[in-house]
């Protein structure tokens, strides 16, 4: 992956670099769903959370969990979840918004004081195609959409994933770009290109 290739993967909409990868140890909670798929999604975000060299936890001091995960039929659920419209603002109009817009999924994250990742809320509505993946496949997307905060068209034209035999897998530049967003000597967040440069070097 080239210099240019890393840039693009943490490029706003307006042009700017901004990257951000967690500050503090990630405390999974997944609504929503059966325990098979419940044990699929967290063992998909410890895999990725072990690959980036990152850490877990069983609580977080300040929100209990700061990954939840929501697995749902229609947006009009949300808002209905008590306590989430104080963590996700404005959460009615924006499910409003997504419903008719007829999306498919959303993130949103929250960041603490320096800019680092502090909790990632995935919302994911299960109709049409999106229900339709195997939870492996939609557990491993998802975790690896989370453990950094990547440009909206990162992964537009080409999925993080890849299918080896008959198994997904994250694919390989993919892999070695987190577990280079995660080296220590690199900061946790940077606002300027040339980061991009260090993440390169490091791949």
């Amino acid at each position: 992956m080239t210099p240019d290739q890393v840039q693009h993967h943490f490029t706003r909409a307006d042009g700017g670099y901004l990257f951000a990868r967690w500050g503090r140890p990630i405390v999974p909670v997944v609504f929503g769903v059966d325990d098979s798929t419940l044990a699929t999604a967290k063992g998909a975000i410890e895999a990725v959370v072990t690959l980036a060299g990152h850490r877990m936890a069983e609580t977080d001091p300040e929100l209990g969990a700061n990954l939840m995960v929501f697995f749902f039929r229609d947006w009009a659920e949300l808002p209905q979840v008590p306590g989430l419209d104080r963590l996700v603002p404005d959460l009615g109009p924006l499910c409003d918004r997504l419903a008719a817009q007829g999306a498919a999924q959303y993130r949103f994250f929250r960041f603490d004081a320096q800019g680092a990742i502090r909790a990632a809320f995935v919302f994911l509505r299960m109709e049409g195609a999106l229900a339709d993946l195997p939870a492996e496949v939609l557990a491993l997307n998802e975790a690896v959409q989370v453990i950094l905060l990547w440009g909206e068209a990162a992964f537009a034209e080409t999925s993080p994933l890849a299918r080896s035999g008959g198994t997904v897998i994250l694919r390989p530049e993919i892999a070695g770009l987190i577990r280079a967003a995660y080296d220590p000597v690199l900061p946790a967040v940077a606002r300027d290109a040339s980061h991009a440069l260090r993440l390169a070097a490091r791949l």
